[in-house]
């Protein structure tokens, strides 16, 4: 066995599975051509609007998705929206952290979970949670990854769950990163809520809703993982028999 590596065979970037990249290329690119658009670099004046008009043909509007439940047209294109919300994003910023969490944690689920695993766990997880959302709350338009990459967090906290099963140590300890992620947003809304009470100069910022989309991904992409999870159905069966069910 040759254990020396040269230092012209470490790779510079830990390489990401393939479907982790088919889910970031398109965000990646869209969000560069929103970015050139609203500093003016292509599309002239009217390519300012092309960031709004593409949240508006492809986010999720609660409103709208609940009137046309009610008349009862609901079609492709409307359906379409559930999936086609998490490629685009409000702003370059939430584009870099979403893309940079979609790698990040594509990358420690990919490597358990196959390829088809990975990409139904961060839309089926993500239709479902905006499905919820649109039905739930205000008129407030979702887009962006994070419903997705809320659901591979349950993926993650699922294969930590699985991990800690064998070892005697508390498996609720798998549910860290959400806990965290949750009180983080719970504050970050208290703060813009009590911010327009002291400074009424800042004006009301609205409450952010997408927790709710955001918490049923992380739940759907837990309980996706007992199926698509490499022995995912033999690891439910088992997980009966323990139960005495």
């Amino acid at each position: 066995m040759q254990d020396d590596v040269r230092p012209d065979q470490i790779a510079p970037i830990n390489p990401l599975p393939g479907v982790v990249w088919l889910l970031a290329l398109p965000m990646i690119a869209l969000e560069i051509l929103f970015s050139l658009a609203d500093a003016g670099a292509i599309g002239g004046p009217q390519a300012v609007g092309w960031r709004i008009a593409a949240i508006q043909d492809y986010g999720v509007f609660p409103e709208f998705w609940r009137q046309n439940w009610a008349a009862g047209a609901v079609d492709m294109p409307l359906l379409r929206r559930f999936f086609s919300f998490a490629f685009v994003h409000g702003s370059a910023t939430q584009a870099l952290f979403g893309v940079a969490m979609v790698l990040a944690l594509g990358k420690f689920v990919g490597e358990v979970f196959k390829g088809w695993a990975v990409v139904l766990v961060f839309f089926g997880s993500g239709a479902l949670g905006a499905l919820v959302y649109a039905f739930a709350v205000p008129n407030q338009p979702l887009f962006g990854a994070f419903p997705g990459v809320y659901g591979l967090i349950g993926a993650f906290s699922f294969l930590i769950w699985v991990r800690l099963a064998g070892t005697g140590v508390n498996q609720l300890r798998a549910f860290t990163m959400i806990g965290g992620l949750m009180v983080i947003q719970a504050l970050y809304g208290a703060f813009f809520t009590v911010l327009p009470m002291v400074m009424p100069s800042v004006g009301a910022v609205g409450h952010d809703w997408s927790w709710v989309a955001d918490l049923l991904a992380f739940a759907a992409g837990f309980l996706l993982s007992f199926v698509v999870s490499p022995g995912g159905f033999a690891r439910v069966r088992q997980r009966i028999r323990e139960w005495g069910v």
